[in-house]
C-alpha cells in the first residue's frame, strides 16, 4: 500500500471518528505513532505542546507535519484534506436537514450517547501523555522524570491561587516556554 493512500486513508480514518477534533484526535495519533513511522511519540508530545500555543487544531498540525515529513508538500496537503473532509461531508449533510436533526429524539439520544465516549478519549489520551511526558520507560518499568514530575507539581500549586488563575493566557505561554528551555538541558 502506498505511503500517499496510508497517509490518506489514516488521517481521513481520524477525522471521522475523531467527533469533536482536538482532544479527540490524539488517541488515534498515538495509534499512528505506533504503527508508521511518520513521527514518534515524543515528536507528538512536542507538537501537543507546541499545537496549544499555535493556531489550529492539533490534528490539524499532526496531518500536515506527518504527510509533509513522509511525501513533502505535497503529503501536506493530502493528509490535510483527509483529516477534514469528513468534517466538510458530515456539516453539509448536516446544515442540508439541520431542522430535522434538531427536533429528532433518535439523534438526540446519539449526541448524548456520543459525549460521553468523546470524553472517554480525550481521558484516555490525557492518561497517555502522562506517561509520556513524565515517565520513561527502561526494561519494562516506568521510571519517573524527575525535572518533569517537580514542574507538574509547581504549576498545580501555583495554579491553586486566585491571583495567578487571574493572569492573561499569554502570560503562561511565557513562564512555560521558560520553563522548557530551563529544564531542557
Amino acid at each position: 500500500m502506498s505511503q500517499a493512500f496510508l497517509l490518506i486513508f489514516e488521517f481521513f480514518k481520524t477525522g471521522l471518528f475523531a467527533i469533536g477534533g482536538g482532544p479527540a484526535t490524539i488517541p488515534f495519533l498515538m495509534d499512528m505513532a505506533e504503527k508508521y513511522p511518520w513521527f514518534t511519540m515524543q515528536e507528538l508530545s512536542s507538537m501537543i505542546a507546541i499545537s496549544e500555543s499555535t493556531p489550529g487544531p492539533i490534528g490539524l498540525n499532526m496531518a500536515t507535519y506527518a504527510g509533509f515529513r513522509t511525501l513533502g508538500p505535497f503529503g501536506g496537503i493530502v493528509s490535510t484534506l483527509a483529516l477534514v473532509l469528513p468534517s466538510i461531508i458530515v456539516i453539509i449533510i448536516v446544515a442540508k436537514f439541520l431542522e430535522g436533526f434538531q427536533e429528532n429524539r433518535i439523534v438526540q439520544a446519539v449526541f448524548k450517547g456520543i459525549r460521553p465516549a468523546v470524553t472517554a478519549l480525550i481521558a484516555a489520551a490525557v492518561i497517555d501523555m502522562i506517561r509520556v511526558t513524565l515517565f520513561t520507560e527502561e526494561a519494562g518499568k516506568l521510571i519517573p522524570q524527575y525535572k518533569g514530575c517537580i514542574l507538574c507539581v509547581i504549576i498545580f500549586v501555583l495554579l491553586q491561587w486566585k491571583k495567578l488563575q487571574k493572569l492573561h493566557p499569554a502570560v503562561w505561554f511565557l513562564v512555560a516556554a521558560a520553563a522548557g528551555v530551563v529544564f531542557q538541558f
